[in-house]
């Protein structure tokens, strides 16, 4: 199974329990970019729309959305279903037809980079009005190496080894990496990256209930994730029952480059 197509699988779970993208990201986008709320925005690989709930909370609601769940597809339609002006489309970005439609601004949330990067952004840039720009964001794990953490690492070692983020790159290198790819394409120019920072204090429910809606966890076999996640649970219970899990978002943007 694919990494995009897990989270169709979890989608009341990863609309609960996945956190919401900083108010101030979006007020970062608009910011740069400078269109107006009439202006038409695409959205790739919506999930459960909470992007899309950022877009709508300043103001813009002329939105495509594109969607390889058809549960998050449906999900998402719901949701918005007061807003007719947001329409959501249950196919691929690379195979769905966009009928010579043109955007003044593309974002996308922890999405982008299951599509490869010479057709993901060489579309979007043919997709952009010539005066449009690039808002991409990621949520980027940062790792944490206090005694509840470490003990936690240890069910990894123990179970899903290939999960231990001690081996993982570093939040600065997935963040470089990422701005390199962007500016390779030589498609978009003035990038500018942005971070945004917090700490959420989470019961040990609601902490493996996050770590089910990741796409790794979910390729786990099951029983295995299952005693994974039991096992980070008693840790979490044994230490006071919350743990502090630290969330990182990277914004890139960009202009398209004529």
């Amino acid at each position: 199974m694919e990494n995009k197509e897990t989270f169709n699988l979890v989608v009341n779970e990863y609309e609960q329990y996945r956190p919401v993208y900083p108010s101030e990201m979006f007020e970062d986008i608009f910011t740069y970019v400078q269109i107006n709320q009439e202006d038409s925005i695409l959205e790739i690989g919506c999930g459960t729309g909470q992007a899309t709930g950022g877009l709508v909370s300043k103001g813009y609601t002329n939105i495509t959305c594109i969607e390889l769940g058809s549960n998050l597809a449906q999900f998402t339609a719901d949701k918005f279903k007061s807003y007719p002006s947001i329409r959501v489309i249950n196919t691929s970005f690379e195979n769905w037809d966009e009928e010579g439609k043109r955007y003044s601004l593309i974002v996308s949330g922890t999405a982008f980079h299951f599509i490869k990067p010479e057709i993901g952004y060489r579309r979007a840039w043919e997709l952009l009005e010539d005066q449009g720009g690039i808002g991409l964001f990621w949520t980027i794990h940062v790792p944490t190496f206090d005694s509840l953490h470490n003990e936690i690492r240890s069910h990894y070692t123990a179970l899903a080894p290939h999960l231990d983020d001690s081996h993982y790159p570093s939040p600065d290198e997935v963040i470089q990496e990422r701005k390199e790819i962007t500016e390779q394409s030589g498609l978009f120019t003035d990038i500018e990256v942005k971070e945004y920072n917090w700490i959420q204090t989470c019961s040990s429910d609601e902490y493996v209930a996050l770590l089910n809606t990741n796409s790794k966890h979910q390729q786990l076999a099951e029983d295995v994730r299952r005693s994974l996640l039991e096992r980070i649970k008693h840790s979490i219970d044994g230490a006071g029952g919350t743990i502090d899990k630290q969330h990182k978002v990277a914004l890139f943007l960009g202009r398209k480059n004529l």
